[in-house]
């Protein structure tokens, strides 16, 4: 691929843009959303209509020599003013006063457009340049003043989002407060890539040669840039997803133990409904919660609240919390109640409990201490220990 330093950029920005298309429909009116979508299409258009060979495709095109000239300083002003306005929307406030800045935003770097295809119209360039430009014209009347005001809008809208960002991700924290500290990051090496071309213009003002800088160092800063940036906008807005998608398969996993001791042993509920491999994590966490509560059901009428209470106080003397206390002695009365449904197959617990048999386990936000402590409580190795070596009750 040629200009990969451009080109590689911009295919990472349709990626994130194509990921949000399909939803767009639906949050077209969420002007949060709009303009994230509109901040990584324009993102990718600056790398893309960037590159020398679209320069030179443009230029053909067209036939205007350096056409694209205006064309790509268009699109990274349009870029400025959408993270300006992406920023003032994020940050929320009052709707109106948020239109209001964002209509102003929007307005002057509209102008500044304006002016720099007016400028480059009066200018005379006739030598196609693909990659020095900035520097090649800097000394000529209408191409200097284009350039300059290119910059100055770009070094502008860097530095009003590096502060706005920065003060705000000191007051946040997570993900937001993540997605910040990318975007100043990015937006500190904008402005290196403004200082970069700066040096290389004002070279060619006093006559010396800095042209590498211009050619050399900016293109690979300003990718870098706006990798973190477009990150940095991406991250708050998937990074919650993905911490609920995380924590609901921590809790799937956890709850494991509970599950197959629950529906492995004999006599247990039946097999739950097998789910396509595709299914959503958090539907299989609710299968998967429902079904050892329903596991406890079954099991209520071999529930020994006595020994509950002893494995309880066994685990406060060893040192538990209440809350694990509380786990160790109800896996404990599980783990007991388990090997006493295996030893009554004909189910005579269920005959002679009426209405009054022990209540099952109702702390469904606690089964994963259970679970837990089911698997590795020596206590509840004990209880299941000595209930195994008991004799038969319901012989």
């Amino acid at each position: 691929m040629k200009d990969p330093e451009f080109y590689l950029p911009a295919i990472l920005l349709v990626t994130a843009f194509a990921c949000r298309f399909p939803g767009m429909r639906q949050t077209w009116r969420d002007p949060l959303l709009r303009t994230v979508n509109a901040l990584l299409a324009v993102a990718s258009s600056v790398f893309f209509f960037a590159a020398p060979t679209t320069i030179a495709a443009v230029n053909k095109i067209t036939g205007v020599p350096n056409f694209s000239a205006p064309l790509v300083y268009s699109i990274l002003t349009a870029f400025s003013a959408s993270c300006l306005v992406l920023i003032i929307n994020w940050r929320g406030g009052p709707p109106e006063a948020a239109r209001r800045a964002t209509l102003r935003c929007i307005t002057a770097y509209s102008v500044v457009i304006v002016a720099l295809f007016t400028l480059f119209a009066l200018a005379h360039a006739p030598v196609e340049r693909l990659r020095d430009l900035d520097t090649y014209y800097a000394n000529t009347p209408y191409m200097r003043e284009m350039i300059v005001l290119y910059l100055v809008a770009h070094t502008v809208a860097a530095l009003v989002t590096t502060w706005l960002c920065w003060g705000w991700s000191v007051k946040v924290h997570g993900w937001l407060r993540a997605g910040l500290v990318l975007i100043v990051i990015g937006y500190l090496l904008n402005l290196v890539f403004d200082a970069v071309k700066y040096t290389a213009v004002a070279a060619r003002w006093c006559g010396r040669d800095l042209d590498f800088l211009s050619t050399g160092a900016a293109p690979p800063v300003a990718s870098m840039s706006a990798v973190l940036i477009g990150s940095g906008f991406i991250i708050p807005l998937v990074g919650p997803r993905f911490s609920d998608t995380w924590r609901s398969w921590s809790a799937y996993r956890k709850l494991g133990p509970l599950w197959r001791a629950l529906h492995g042993a004999p006599a247990s509920p039946g097999a739950a409904i097998k789910m396509a491999w595709w299914s959503p994590v958090e539907l299989r966490l609710t299968q998967r919660e429902s079904g050892i509560l329903d596991g406890f059901l079954t099991l209520a009428p071999y529930f020994d609240r006595s020994l509950h209470s002893k494995a309880r106080g066994a685990a406060s003397r060893s040192g538990a919390d209440p809350k694990q206390a509380e786990a160790v002695a109800d896996a404990a009365m599980i783990a007991a109640a388990l090997t006493a449904r295996a030893r009554d197959p004909e189910g005579r617990a269920l005959e002679s409990t009426g209405q009054d048999a022990a209540p099952s386990i109702e702390r469904a936000r606690d089964l994963i201490g259970v679970s837990q402590a089911y698997r590795r409580s020596a206590i509840v190795e004990a209880v299941r220990r000595n209930a195994a070596r008991s004799e038969n009750t319901y012989s």
